[in-house]
């Protein structure tokens, strides 16, 4: 448990940065928290991607992320129904395990209704998560990312779903985006040893590869 101690407080110390009095975010682990959400029977998806407290404030919010999805090709559900029950997510924060807070998809070119197309054939979707209780007050949001097979195959993960979702957003989001006349400029950074590499503990038994990647978003 010591060595654990040491270990979690040195990712923290790594991943952290202390500036303007903002984080990047908090390790969950060492208040109780984990990099797996609760997905319901017994296993969790992995938090694949974290984007940084240390982005422009507007990101942050419930609006500002959405309209950043929608920069990288992202939406609100089809119609704004919501099929399935929330998943949650305990980061440590003090707030315990939290509903999602919304869930996006990819929206095929159309910010309206392509993601009712998603809905149908299946792509990319990820849940938000924030990090925002009184143990851990970063900002951070945590995105549980993963690409997923048709309706007609019960929405399931595809194989290597959660590797695949994440490098696919990641992709579409580095560099620099426009949406509604704001401008987003994202840098990336892999990060390891926040999650096992591995299907231990992962819903529908799917390996992952351990990476988290950090997304910082700065508004310019």
């Amino acid at each position: 448990m010591l060595a654990f101690n040491w270990i979690a407080l040195a990712i923290q110390a790594v991943y952290t940065s202390i500036t303007s009095g903002g984080v990047a975010f908090y390790d969950p682990r060492p208040n109780g928290g984990s990099m797996l959400d609760n997905a319901g029977g017994g296993g969790g998806e992995p938090l694949n991607v974290i984007i940084s407290g240390l982005s422009s404030p507007e990101v942050l919010t419930d609006t500002g992320i959405l309209h950043y999805a929608q920069a990288i090709g992202f939406s609100f559900e089809c119609l704004g129904f919501h099929l399935g029950d929330p998943q949650s997510a305990n980061l440590g924060d003090g707030n315990s395990w939290v509903n999602q807070t919304m869930e996006l998809r990819q929206e095929y070119g159309d910010v309206e209704l392509g993601t009712c197309m998603e809905s149908l054939v299946g792509g990319n979707h990820f849940r938000v998560f924030r990090q925002n209780g009184t143990l851990a007050d970063s900002g951070a949001l945590f995105l549980g990312v993963s690409q997923e097979e048709d309706v007609f195959d019960g929405h399931m993960i595809i194989p290597d779903g959660y590797n695949v979702g994440r490098d696919l957003l990641v992709a579409a989001a580095v560099g620099t985006k426009r949406h509604e006349g704001v401008t987003y400029s994202t840098v990336a950074q892999n990060l390891t040893g926040l999650l096992e590499a591995g299907s231990v503990g992962v819903n529908h038994g799917i390996a992952t590869d351990g990476i988290i990647v950090l997304l910082t978003v700065t508004i310019v």
